[in-house]
């Protein structure tokens, strides 16, 4: 047994140790009327970062409320909300720096508009058109950007974990300033994946920050049919790694937390787990119904602890912000979100000889064949398959 990892003291009468032997506090700094408490400690923020935060999250509302719409109107086929969880988003993108990798689940669209992606390529992708960084290959939300640093999201819940230990590893190797961000809900933790992802990130001192966004359910499961455990923050402690639980409705909170979590991950080569509280104030995806398994009065609880909210009122406390200049700003991205879903609802499927591309420096035999098989099959069956699916 190693000395380094394990305590040696000694007893000599049975204790059991169980979750209450492990205090986990909850980092917060903004009060519910945007004043902070009088003992906080604020993160580091000027009126630039403030402002572009507070525009990421208002663009990333404008969007959700847009796209669910489209969704229920058929244009697009699957949508998925951040609504009530953007804090825990924004907050956490906003203390890295831009060659930072992220591996996100499907939740987190408002860090990526925080890089820079585009409304155009937002509506490229969810619409599949030619456009598509993707080629049309994926779900609508399903984003990936190799210029923004941000790794094309997968439909499985948590393969991003241990994906996100291996981009660590190979920064520290790289002699790289930087750190993998991993993103997952607390649904996700209960796989198998969460465990060796962040077992391995520790042994292996890997850069990483695994942010968990604890919204309360797994889709339809409360958390507390997940686990009996102190949540997720006391696996971080018992896989050796630093960790601290925010109040992830909190920006401020979370901006503070993952700006010290990074300098601690890149200074030690070493992981750090976040466990961000936080509630899905929307549908798990388009697909869900969630009065199936919540209650209104639930609902209209958490609504009170809007993040959005929280932080328009520092804002304007700070004199940063008028609410005049708020009304605009919604405005401006309503109509610009609209014009983008016109013009991108409009523009032509990707090439069908496209879809065995890039996934091998040159397409295979096997893929060759695949292709050819479903042309044919497409020509057989041309009554089950738009005008447009030579372009597919």
């Amino acid at each position: 047994m190693s000395k380094a990892t394990l305590n040696t003291d000694t007893v000599h009468r049975v204790g059991f140790l169980d979750k209450a032997s492990l205090h986990i506090p909850i980092l917060r700094i903004l009060q519910a009327d945007g004043t902070t408490y009088e003992t906080a400690v604020l993160p580091v923020i000027d009126e630039a970062l403030a402002i572009k935060i507070y525009d990421t999250c208002v663009f990333t509302r404008v969007l959700d409320e847009r796209m669910l719409g489209a969704q229920r109107q058929g244009r697009i086929s699957f949508y998925m909300t951040c609504t009530g969880e953007e804090a825990a988003i924004v907050g956490s993108v906003a203390a890295l720096d831009q060659e930072d990798v992220i591996l996100a689940q499907y939740r987190e669209h408002a860090a990526l508009r925080y890089r820079g992606f585009t409304t155009e390529q937002f509506m490229n992708q969810m619409f599949s058109n030619e456009k598509d960084l993707g080629k049309g290959r994926q779900m609508p939300i399903h984003y990936g950007c190799a210029a923004l640093n941000y790794q094309t999201i997968s439909s499985p819940l948590a393969t991003q974990i241990p994906q996100a230990t291996g981009v660590g590893y190979s920064l520290k190797m790289q002699g790289k300033r930087n750190v993998a961000v991993c993103y997952f809900g607390e649904g996700a933790a209960s796989e198998g994946d969460f465990h060796a992802g962040l077992n391995m990130a520790a042994v292996l001192k890997c850069p990483v920050i695994f942010f968990c966004r604890n919204n309360g359910y797994a889709i339809s499961t409360p958390t507390e049919e997940q686990f009996a455990g102190n949540g997720i923050a006391s696996r971080g402690v018992g896989y050796g790694m630093h960790t601290i639980r925010v109040d992830g409705n909190d920006m401020l909170a979370v901006l503070a937390a993952t700006q010290q979590a990074r300098a601690y991950a890149i200074e030690h080569n070493a992981p750090v787990l976040i466990e961000a509280m936080t509630y899905r104030l929307g549908a798990h995806s388009s697909s869900d119904d969630p009065s199936g398994y919540r209650s209104k009065e639930e609902e209209a609880k958490w609504q009170q602890h809007d993040p959005v909210k929280r932080f328009k009122l520092w804002l304007i406390n700070k004199g940063w912000l008028a609410e005049a200049d708020d009304a605009q700003r919604y405005e401006k991205y309503r109509e610009e979100v609209l014009a983008a879903v016109k013009v991108a609802e409009k523009l032509p499927i990707p090439m069908l000889d496209e879809i065995i591309e890039d996934v091998y420096d040159k397409p295979t035999p096997a893929l060759k064949k695949q292709l050819s098989d479903l042309k044919e099959h497409i020509k057989k069956y041309p009554q089950s398959y738009p005008k447009s699916a030579g372009r597919l």
